[in-house]
């Protein structure tokens, strides 16, 4: 047909991608689609979709979702999550290494809702998230303030036996200090720390930062102090942030303290 210059119409190449689907003809109908452009046929929503379910009717998820995270990238989005939510009706479940890969691709686009709702759907039916699903969507969902789902996805991966590592649990202190829920974020860190799930350096300069910004000086000073006894060196703002905000709002006997401190430690 490309020799001859003839050109593949729409409803042609829906057709042969679609029979081919439902004879198990795979390659058949992924190499048709591939050629299509060169036929001079547009690869519409349509002829993806024609793909999409010719891919899953063989189970082949990996691919169907890398086609849909295709789709994306070329701008078609609001007709991939009605195609998500379609398979996902109809019971197509992919492996979990490619669920991660569209729900991180699908964040990326700030549809946090959509995933995390896919996320629920997808467990009903059978997928069992692993750390990395947790990862992706526990940060997605502190970035847009879902403190609740946050709180909820955190305890369905301890259920599942998976240990609540410092950056993981890092997202929500943060979300409650931008929310001005400092107590909150105070408690849930003791508690943190009580279950062994140990901080680290990072997460002890993000609540020094956080306390500073919202002038907590007197819980940054006692955070500064509580990770150099867990054998974490703070880093020199931290020290800045402290002794300066401690001096702005008139104790400057803990300010003087800080300092010491810290010189005796740069002498360590």
């Amino acid at each position: 047909m490309q020799k001859q210059q003839l050109r593949l119409s729409f409803d042609t190449l829906y057709f042969i991608i679609e029979e081919y689907g439902k004879n198990g003809l795979i390659d058949q109908a992924v190499e048709v689609f591939n050629k299509s452009i060169y036929l001079g046929c547009k690869q519409t929503v349509s002829v993806y979709n024609s793909l999409l379910f010719a891919l899953c009717e063989v189970k082949i998820f990996h691919k169907a979702y890398a086609l849909i995270r295709r789709m994306i990238r070329k701008g078609y989005l609001e007709s991939t999550k009605k195609m998500v939510r379609r398979m996902t009706k109809e019971g197509f479940v992919p492996d979990i290494a490619t669920f991660n890969s569209l729900v991180e691709t699908i964040c990326k686009t700030e549809e946090i809702d959509f995933c995390i709702d896919m996320y629920h759907s997808v467990c009903k039916l059978g997928l069992c998230p692993d750390i990395n699903t947790y990862k992706i969507l526990i940060l997605a969902a502190s970035k847009v303030d879902r403190t609740d789902e946050v709180f909820r996805l955190l305890n369905n991966s301890i259920e599942q036996g998976y240990k609540p590592f410092p950056s993981f649990y890092a997202h929500i202190i943060k979300g409650l200090c931008k929310k001005g829920q400092f107590d909150d974020a105070f408690s849930f860190f003791g508690e943190m720390k009580i279950k062994g799930h140990a901080p680290n350096r990072l997460v002890y300069t993000m609540l020094i930062t956080m306390c500073g910004h919202a002038g907590r000086f007197v819980e940054a000073a006692n955070y500064l102090v509580e990770m150099t006894e867990l054998g974490l060196a703070p880093i020199s703002r931290c020290f800045d942030i402290v002794t300066d905000g401690l001096k702005n709002c008139g104790k400057h006997d803990l300010a003087k303290r800080i300092e010491q401190f810290e010189v005796s430690l740069r002498r360590v």
